[in-house]
């Protein structure tokens, strides 16, 4: 789908002409969803984009910063965290969002639904005064604020999780505690994976080194380019605390599996004075029983019963007082 807007001082014309669009007065903002193979090639053809920034456009690449001829190319990518397979599983979905800069112009291209530009196209049709009075590249740094911003309420997300992984690993060793450490790890690290490139790729902009960055403008890109760097320190930030989650439910399982083994030491030590004392008495000696008093006494059956039981008792006073039981 692709939808053209042309807008000065205080108005925004939709067209439904690209060429009409190019050679119209004011600010053209061509922006292309769900784009097509075909529909590429029209805006291709009408802005006339460099071929390998296309190239990048319809690959997986990380986010960049191109400079050409008359035009900027900037690729950044939205995220967000979607449901799994699991109740608990979650999933960092990417969407690739291409940025094309010209002198009165700005191209939007992406392969997905790419809310955040809708965002501020939408603004631009009500008549956002912010955006009608400045150029193509105020635009393109609005459509990068929107993307960053959602990068914030994408680790809000991360962080509740994380809370509740702290919560849970102090009192339970269960299988999808673990679970959760680890698909946290993993939305992080492909998270990070987005957000460093990103912050690369707007440094340049804040730097004003392309030609179609106005001066005025770089200060907003500054902004932009300090919000990612507060968010790669966050991104590292939840990396260490569910590192030290895992720490700590690993260290909750050994103890409690050292607990158990401590229980049977117990159990396993108690019997083994019993298994001596009934295997010694347990001897079948026939006729030469003479050679053992105890097997020929009448009481030495409830005396050897007796005798073992005290031996358990004594076993675990012992075991008690040394914090054993």
């Amino acid at each position: 789908m692709i939808s053209a807007l042309v807008y000065a001082d205080e108005t925004a014309v939709a067209y439904d002409d690209l060429a009409s669009a190019r050679r119209a007065v004011g600010t053209t903002w061509v922006h292309v969803a769900e784009a097509t193979d075909d529909e590429i090639d029209a805006v291709v053809a009408a802005f006339d984009l460099h071929p390998l920034a296309i190239d990048d456009v319809r690959g997986d690449v990380r986010a960049k910063t191109e400079e050409y001829a008359d035009h900027t190319f900037v690729l950044i990518k939205s995220a967000s965290l979607t449901p799994g397979e699991t109740t608990f599983e979650k999933e960092v979905r990417t969407t690739p969002i291409a940025i094309f800069i010209g002198r009165d112009w700005v191209v939007t291209m992406s392969t997905g639904a790419a809310k955040p530009v809708q965002r501020v196209m939408d603004a631009v049709e009500r008549g956002d005064e912010r955006l009608l009075h400045r150029g193509p590249d105020f635009t393109a740094y609005r459509v990068v604020d929107v993307v960053v911003d959602a990068y914030f309420d994408l680790l809000d997300d991360v962080e509740t999780d994380i809370e509740e992984i702290e919560e849970e690993v102090t009192v339970s060793t269960d299988i999808e505690t673990l679970e959760k450490i680890n698909d946290v790890r993993r939305d992080l690290l492909s998270f990070r994976k987005q957000v460093w490139p990103a912050r690369e790729a707007i440094g340049v902009l804040a730097r004003g080194d392309p030609q179609q960055i106005q001066p005025q403008t770089e200060k907003y890109f500054r902004d932009v380019h300090d919000h990612l760097v507060q968010i790669v320190d966050l991104t590292e930030t939840y990396r260490d605390l569910v590192s030290g989650a895992r720490d700590i439910y690993l260290n909750t399982l050994s103890q409690s599996t050292n607990e158990v083994m401590k229980v049977l030491t117990v159990v396993a030590t108690i019997f083994i004075p019993l298994t001596f004392v009934v295997g010694v008495y347990g001897m079948n000696f026939g006729e030469s029983a003479y050679n053992m008093p105890e097997l020929g006494w009448t009481y030495g059956y409830p005396a050897t019963l007796l005798g073992m039981t005290l031996m358990v008792a004594v076993m675990l006073v012992h075991f008690r007082r040394r914090g054993y039981l």
